[in-house]
C-alpha cells in the first residue's frame, strides 16, 4: 500500500496499487478510526469503481457501521449529500482527474471536512497496514438513497441568482466524466443553453483525459466555443469537483484569475469578506480582491489544507490555480463546480459585458505557470534560491518558499511524493518574467 495514501486522498493504479482487498481494509479502518455508525458512499464512473465500492462497503459493514449508498455522484454532490442527510462520515470512490486506469478514495468527516495529511489519513493507513480489526459483533446494513441529484440541483440553484441570467450559450466539456451526469439537470429550465461535449459516461475516457488543467485536454472545448460563437466554455474534471473556463474568444482562463474575478463579484454583496487563493496565484487575484474591498488571504495548495483554514478565518470563498472553487455553504465549506458557472453567467448578464472583457486586466500580468523539475537535493537548491533572492524581497513560508518583491515574486515547493521542485513566478513584464524564470531554472537544473 506504500504510496497510495496521499496528502489529500488515497489514489493509485487499479490492480497494481489499489484493489478490492485494499478497498475492504480501508472500509474497516475508516470506521475504526472515526468510530462512526453510518457512512455515506458515492461513486464515479470508472470501470473499476463498482467492484471497489462493493469491497469498500463490505469492509464498512463488517466493521459494524451502516452504509447510505447514493450511487453515481460527482464529488461536490457527494459533499452536499453528506450534509443534507446529516451524516458525519463519507467516502467517495474516485481518482478525480487521473487517467482511467487509476482509482481511489476521498475521505470526509462531518461537515465535509477532508481527511488528509495531518488530519487522519496517516492513522487510517496504519490501521490498514496492521490489518488487526476488532470484531464489532454485528454487521451494518446498506440502504440505497435515490433522489440526491434533484436535491443537489435545487440546492446549487438556490445559491445563485438564476433569474437574473439572460439567454446565454455555454459549451461544456464533461470529458466522459461525472459532469455528464449532473450538468443536463443542473442547467435545464435556466437561460443557459448547454452545448455538450462528451457527456456520455465512459470510464475509458475515450476522447481525452478528464483533466482540463492540461492544455491538450481542452482543445475540443476551445474549438467548439469558437465554432459556435458561444458566450464562454467550461471544462470539468473526472469527478466534477473542478471546473475550468474558456472565454468567448476561446482563451483559457487560469483558476487563479477566475478566483479573483468571482471573488470580486461576490464582494459586491458581501463587502469586506475574506477570499482565499493559493501560493501559486497571480498578483491579479490579490489586486482585484483588494480593489473590491475584500480581504485577500494566501494559503497552501490542496483542498484538505485549504478548507479547514477557510473555516478558521471565516472566509466566504476561495479558489486555486487547479480549478478548485470553495464556498461557504450554510455552516460548512465545500468544493463546487456548478455554482461558478452560474456566477460567471450572472456577471455576463448583469454587467452587459463579455467574459473576455470582464477578465481583460489579466493581460497586464505575466506569470510562468507551474514548472516541474526533477532534482537530487531540493533543500540545497531552495537554500541557494533563498540566499540569492531573499535579500531582494519579503520571505514567506506558507507553502514552500515564497519571495515577494515590488515587481516580481516566486514560489518554490517540494512535491509530497516525487523528487520534484515546483516553480511558479511572476513579473511586471514578459521580458522580466523570462529573465526571472530562466535565472531560477539555471539554479534548479544546474
Amino acid at each position: 500500500m506504500a504510496g497510495i495514501f496521499k496528502a489529500y486522498d488515497i489514489r493509485g493504479t487499479y490492480g497494481k496499487d489499489v484493489d478490492e482487498e485494499i478497498a475492504y481494509k480501508i472500509g474497516r479502518a475508516f470506521v475504526t478510526y472515526l468510530g462512526c455508525k453510518k457512512v455515506l458512499v458515492g461513486k464515479d464512473t470508472r470501470l473499476s469503481t463498482p467492484s471497489l465500492s462493493e469491497a469498500l462497503i463490505r469492509g464498512i459493514t463488517d466493521q459494524g457501521a451502516d452504509v447510505l449508498d447514493i450511487g453515481l455522484s460527482t464529488t461536490d454532490m457527494f459533499y452536499f449529500a453528506e450534509n443534507y442527510t446529516g451524516l458525519e462520515a463519507g467516502i467517495m470512490v474516485t481518482a478525480s482527474h487521473n487517467p482511467g486506469q487509476y482509482n481511489g478514495f476521498k475521505l470526509i468527516r462531518a461537515k465535509a471536512a477532508p481527511i488528509g495529511a495531518g488530519s487522519g489519513i496517516e492513522e487510517i493507513e496504519k490501521l490498514c497496514n496492521e490489518n488487526n480489526f476488532q470484531d464489532p459483533g454485528t454487521k451494518g446494513s446498506v440502504t440505497q438513497h435515490e433522489g440526491v441529484l434533484d436535491q443537489f440541483v435545487e440546492f446549487v440553484q438556490s445559491k445563485a441568482d438564476v433569474k437574473s441570467i439572460k439567454p446565454l450559450r455555454v459549451v461544456m466539456d464533461a470529458g466522459n466524466g461525472m459532469a455528464g451526469f449532473v450538468a443536463p439537470k443542473m442547467f435545464a429550465n435556466t437561460n443557459i443553453e448547454v452545448i455538450p461535449l462528451f457527456f456520455e459516461l465512459d470510464g475509458n475516457f475515450p476522447n481525452h483525459e478528464a483533466n482540463p488543467l492540461l492544455e491538450e485536454n481542452r482543445q475540443e472545448l476551445i474549438a467548439k466555443v469558437k465554432e459556435t460563437k458561444a458566450d464562454f466554455g467550461v471544462g470539468f474534471d473526472g469527478d466534477s469537483d473542478r471546473c475550468f473556463f474558456v472565454d468567448d474568444n476561446g482563451q483559457f482562463i487560469d483558476g487563479d484569475f477566475m478566483t479573483g474575478l468571482l471573488g470580486s463579484y461576490l464582494l459586491e454583496t458581501n463587502p469586506g469578506a475574506t477570499i482565499f487563493f493559493d501560493v501559486r496565484s497571480s498578483k491579479y487575484t490579490h489586486d482585484v480582491i483588494t480593489k473590491a474591498g475584500g480581504r485577500p488571504f494566501m494559503w497552501m495548495v490542496g483542498h484538505a489544507l485549504t478548507k479547514p483554514k477557510m473555516k478558521a478565518e471565516k472566509a466566504l470563498f476561495g479558489g486555486e490555480v487547479s480549478g478548485h472553487f470553495y464556498f461557504l455553504f450554510d455552516d460548512y465549506y465545500a468544493d463546487n463546480s456548478y455554482l461558478p458557472v452560474f456566477l460567471a453567467a450572472e456577471m455576463v448578464s448583469k454587467k452587459g459585458q463579455k467574459l473576455s472583457e470582464l477578465i481583460s486586466d489579466k493581460n497586464n500580468y505575466f506569470i510562468s505557470g507551474e514548472i516541474n523539475s526533477t532534482v537530487k537535493d531540493a533543500d540545497a537548491i531552495m537554500k541557494e534560491i533563498e540566499e540569492t533572492y531573499g535579500p531582494k524581497g519579503e520571505i514567506v513560508r506558507i507553502d514552500g518558499l515564497s519571495i515577494v518583491a515590488d515587481k516580481w515574486w516566486l514560489n518554490i515547493r517540494k512535491s509530497n511524493t516525487e523528487p520534484l521542485l515546483r516553480l511558479n513566478c511572476e513579473a511586471d513584464s514578459q521580458e522580466n518574467l523570462n529573465k526571472l524564470r530562466d535565472d531560477l531554472l539555471a539554479i534548479i537544473r544546474r
